[in-house]
């Protein structure tokens, strides 16, 4: 008998390479970026004066766990601080706008009276509201957290709204037959449909959010990452803004993984990977 050839992918994908390999591969990708990084000002391809070597951002990283200079606080007060406001903003816009999106993509009459306010407000750009904000909330949590809320708001309505809407028919048509009520097959049928969507649209929310910390914590803030990399700017500090940005992006990175690992346990029946 003829023995049957495994088969194989070129690019390397597939049941041959293991969960740890994949891992070795990420890990090898950011280090290989790191040695670019380094290498480049080592030779002096890039200018030390405006971007600072990986290894002087891992030394400023340990200080700056007890030293508070030059924006008046320690890195974990930072941190602290600017999760409290990305995080409230973003819970807030989970909680309100994904069943607000999966109400008006089920519900036309939800959809013809929200729909057009949605329309309106969706272009305007988040930052745009710190005026109106500062006047309405002031200059504490409250307005920062506000300022969040409409960054991550929209990608949280838009993916909701689209996922519910791709309903298979079938499924509703099989839910019908079954004697299931238009509610029922709305809590039974089109919301677990739509949470790969909207997970997608969480996780939009949430670059939103971060991407604009910067600018809900220049509402007068007196501590946080946006702070920090806002006074290292105002004291020609380069290193500090990249260890702010850094920051960010790996606490980004970490939420990020988190919500992988919550998405896998909700849809685990669509495969998600």
């Amino acid at each position: 008998m003829k023995k049957r050839k495994k088969k194989t992918d070129p690019l390397g994908r597939g049941r041959n390479c293991s969960k740890y390999t994949y891992q070795m591969l990420s890990i090898a990708g950011i280090l290989s970026f790191l040695l670019v990084w380094q290498l480049l000002l080592e030779f002096g391809i890039l200018s030390d004066r405006y971007i600072s070597k990986p290894t002087e951002l891992v030394a400023l990283f340990i200080q700056k766990m007890t030293d508070s200079s030059p924006d008046g606080s320690t890195l974990p007060i930072a941190t602290l601080a600017s999760l409290q406001v990305a995080l409230t903003g973003l819970l807030l816009a989970i909680v309100t706008g994904v069943p607000l999106g999966l109400l008006m993509g089920w519900y036309k009459g939800l959809d013809k009276f929200f729909k057009p306010i949605f329309e309106i407000i969706r272009p305007i750009p988040p930052i745009s509201w710190i005026p109106l904000t500062i006047v309405w909330l002031g200059i504490g949590l409250k307005a920062k957290a506000f300022i969040i809320f409409f960054a991550a708001f929209i990608p949280c309505v838009i993916n909701s709204y689209t996922g519910i809407k791709l309903t298979q028919q079938v499924l509703i048509n099989v839910a019908k037959t079954c004697g299931a009520s238009n509610f029922t097959i709305f809590w039974k049928v089109g919301i677990p449909s739509a949470m790969p969507m909207t997970f997608a649209g969480i996780r939009v929310a949430f670059g939103n959010a971060w991407s604009t910390l910067v600018a809900a914590e220049m509402l007068a803030a007196n501590a946080g990452l946006g702070y920090m990399i806002l006074m290292g700017r105002s004291f020609a500090r380069p290193d500090i803004i990249m260890l702010g940005m850094v920051c960010i992006g790996a606490l980004g990175a970490l939420f990020t993984f988190i919500l992988g690992i919550v998405e896998k346990r909700i849809v685990g029946w669509r495969n998600v990977k």
